[in-house]
């Protein structure tokens, strides 16, 4: 019975050792999809800024209200594109190092 002593602690260290690479793992997948929810509502609220904006029901520059409803969701605003009342736009949310971008479209149906 000498043979199996620590072999419990090794068992251990192992399971302890799997656990730690699995969340190495996981972390920086579930930061990503984070950071690409947080783009994809930086995009969509903005497009909905410069749209009423566009459509006369708020006062000012169409670009400019998308772009500071960007940075106010911690997005940079990237395309702007005005089509009478709709407005196309992109939103970049920078993570680790890496730009997420998303893109949205409002106004009136088509």
């Amino acid at each position: 019975m000498r043979d199996e002593r620590g072999s419990g602690t090794v068992l251990g260290v192992g399971v302890i050792a799997a656990i730690l690479t699995v969340t190495a793992a996981a972390v920086p997948a579930l930061g990503l999809l984070v950071a690409r929810g947080q783009a994809a509502g930086a995009a969509d609220a903005a497009a909905l800024a410069g749209a009423d904006v566009a459509s006369g029901a708020i006062a000012g520059s169409i670009c400019d209200a998308a772009r500071s409803v960007a940075s106010a969701n911690l997005a940079t605003l990237g395309d702007c594109v005005v089509d009478g009342q709709s407005i196309t736009v992109s939103a970049t949310v920078d993570w680790l190092g890496v730009g997420i971008v998303a893109r949205s479209r409002a106004g009136p149906p088509q």
